[in-house]
């Protein structure tokens, strides 16, 4: 093989690395990044270990989350450890 087809070849393998592994990263953690952009007091959350509640309180990089029925597991946490947010209705 020539000294061009190498490159060809070369270049071609940097360009599926960069499609199957770098752009889909970078795409979920710009959602990610929105994600925790648009949280807010009152928002129920699910958190990276599987637990769902309600955020009472925040800061720019910690959430304080009420867990349980019974309103009295109030547990502070990284913005980070939040999954998913479910906005309250306001119908």
């Amino acid at each position: 093989m020539s000294t061009i087809g190498w490159v060809v070849y070369l270049v071609a393998l940097i360009a599926l690395m960069y499609f199957i592994a770098v752009r889909p990263q970078s795409k979920e953690k710009k959602r990610h990044q929105e994600l925790m952009n648009s949280v807010a007091v009152g928002d129920s959350v699910l958190t990276s270990s599987g637990f769902y509640g309600v955020i009472i309180d925040m800061t720019d990089d910690t959430v304080i989350v009420e867990f349980g029925s019974n309103k009295n597991c109030r547990i502070p946490m990284q913005k980070d450890a939040i999954v998913r947010i479910e906005k309250p209705d306001n119908a």
